[in-house]
């Protein structure tokens, strides 16, 4: 089995009153595995390399990155860079206080979706005080657009209980590199989860999470502590070694679902072989870093548990 294998699972209610999560009802089916996924003891980590303006860097070689487990520098032994096909979740706010700020969302989200691959798929989950799979996966993204066009903000924020029925549907994904994308203005205010559940969940996933977190400019240049909402996303991001971009001003939201849908695009894939077992069950902590004279942003899993088999 492949070292740092993900753990699948249900997000069952807390309480046996409250109603199932649907799913979609495709009929999921194994992804073909890459070339560098065949030798069983490899431990892979996705890295994405971005420069001070969020774009990402192609063309760097194995030789370009350094690579530590538990503090220990490891050999890249297996290295790739291929732009293969996505499967990704959209999960979308559409709270009520997303009024003012629909239109430019979806303009957002049809940017992002102008760069999918004729074999990426893509699914919808909508929020507000619950959330609902409202497009299932399906190559066609019209489909995505043509719901965003009716939807109406209303209500309160689950934000949290979407991503955890994101990560539900992502069961039926035909892809290996899945990611999230969430776009939301705020925290959560009326999830029946909690953010120590989801951060969890979201580590001992295979998902990589990208949040755009559209915030006011004054309450952006609050005190870390103040800011409704930004912790949440960074952290939910950083535990997939993901990326959160906070959005000051309504019209840069498309520019940076582009430079996201750019950089998901272009990751590269290192392989190495620990040593010693890594069939313990515990969480080992990765490091990543780029031997570059530029100053760049590298972004990757921070670590992965060992199998128990």
């Amino acid at each position: 089995m492949l070292i740092g294998a993900i753990c699948l699972f249900a997000c069952a209610a807390p309480g046996a009153d409250e109603p199932p999560v649907s799913i979609p009802t495709r009929v999921r089916t194994s992804p073909t595995p890459a070339e560098f996924r065949a030798d069983s003891e490899l431990v892979l980590i996705p890295v994405s390399v971005t420069d001070s303006k969020n774009h990402a860097i192609t063309g760097l070689g194995r030789d370009a990155f350094r690579i530590f487990d538990d503090k220990t520098e490891q050999t890249v032994v297996q290295f790739a860079r291929e732009d293969v096909p996505l499967s990704v979740g959209i999960v979308f706010d559409s709270s009520g206080s997303m009024k003012d700020k629909l239109a430019k969302s979806r303009e957002a989200v049809d940017q992002f979706l102008r760069g999918a691959n004729p074999e990426d798929e893509f699914f919808l989950v909508e929020f507000s005080k619950s959330a609902r799979l409202t497009v299932p996966f399906t190559t066609n993204t019209d489909e995505i657009r043509e719901r965003l066009r009716h939807a109406e903000p209303r209500g309160r924020t689950a934000l949290l209980d979407a991503v955890c029925l994101a990560m539900e549907s992502m069961k039926g994904a035909q892809n290996a590199r899945r990611a999230l994308l969430i776009l939301s203005d705020g925290g959560d205010n009326y999830s029946r989860y909690t953010e120590t559940e989801m951060r969890r969940r979201v580590r001992e996933s295979d998902l990589w999470v990208y949040a755009m977190g559209i915030y006011d400019h004054r309450t952006a240049i609050l005190p870390e502590a103040t800011r409704p909402g930004q912790d949440l996303l960074e952290a939910l991001a950083g535990e997939s070694g993901g990326r959160h971009s906070a959005v000051e001003y309504l019209a840069d939201l498309p520019d940076v679902a582009a430079r996201i849908s750019s950089e998901l695009r272009n990751q590269y894939v290192l392989g190495y072989r620990p040593g010693g077992s890594r069939h313990d069950g515990k969480y080992h902590r990765v490091q990543v870093k780029v031997v570059e004279g530029r100053h760049l942003m590298v972004s990757w899993r921070p670590g992965y548990y060992g199998t128990t088999e």
